[in-house]
């Protein structure tokens, strides 16, 4: 029995991308223009995010379906952890908290995690697809913009464990597609994906007043007014 729950993903989410891609913030990232504490905020969110889906991930590691595409490699709460280092200090956990789309986010694995833990690869899917896509081209950007050296503040986007990114993403995909489920339970996979991408979009939309206020609502306009085509393989806010 096969599922082709990947290639349900990728169709059934391809409006959540362009829709997340068109995100204000996203038009600067993509555009190279990131304000440093934007960007920090940015990731202490995800630091929360990620910490909740894979400590959820986990307690389901024997679950007949998140064993299939539980993958360590993956992890990336480590990386975050560093990247808080780098942008706040030693005592970075003090000055951080989740923001309110965040803690929606947050109850929301915890609720899935409860209740329906084969809806978890939902967001498994959006946010590390996205990170070993787009966000290897948002690194290169993070990098040359706030003038970064080595992984210094982009530890989140480095992939250390997966030396060949494609390689890997066609053994998560089949991995997805051979996963022995109804199309019921993949409908809804799909759906609780599409939650994913509505919450990181509106996490960056979040942002958005912080960013006009480093950027001026002159140049903020300019590089957010034309709207973006959109690809199917660029997770928001990664």
């Amino acid at each position: 029995m096969s599922s082709n729950l990947a290639i349900k993903l990728r169709s059934g989410t391809q409006q959540a991308h362009t829709s997340a891609e068109n995100v204000a913030f996203m038009k600067c990232f993509l555009q190279g223009v990131i304000d440093r504490n934007c960007f920090a905020k940015f990731l202490s969110n995800l630091y929360y995010v990620y910490s909740e889906l894979e400590a959820a991930l986990k307690s389901h590691v024997e679950h007949p379906v998140i064993s299939t595409i539980y993958f360590l490699e993956l992890n990336r709460q480590s990386s975050l952890e560093k990247d808080m280092v780098f942008y706040y200090g030693d005592n970075w956990r003090e000055q951080i908290t989740p923001s309110p789309v965040t803690q929606s986010y947050i109850d929301r694995i915890r609720e899935i995690s409860a209740s329906e833990p084969a809806l978890l690869l939902g967001h498994a899917y959006t946010r590390y697809m996205g990170d070993l896509s787009g966000g290897q081209m948002l690194q290169k950007v993070a990098q040359s913009a706030l003038k970064l050296s080595g992984y210094d503040g982009t530890s989140f986007y480095n992939f250390e464990q997966i030396p060949d990114k494609k390689a890997f993403k066609d053994k998560y995909r089949q991995a997805l597609n051979a996963l022995p489920i109804d199309d019921i339970t993949a409908e809804r996979i799909v759906a609780e994906a599409n939650n994913a991408f509505e919450f990181n979009l509106k996490m960056a939309q979040e942002l958005e007043g912080s960013l006009i206020k480093a950027l001026g609502q002159v140049l903020f306009n300019s590089l957010t007014r034309s709207q973006n085509s959109g690809s199917t393989e660029i997770a928001p806010a990664n």
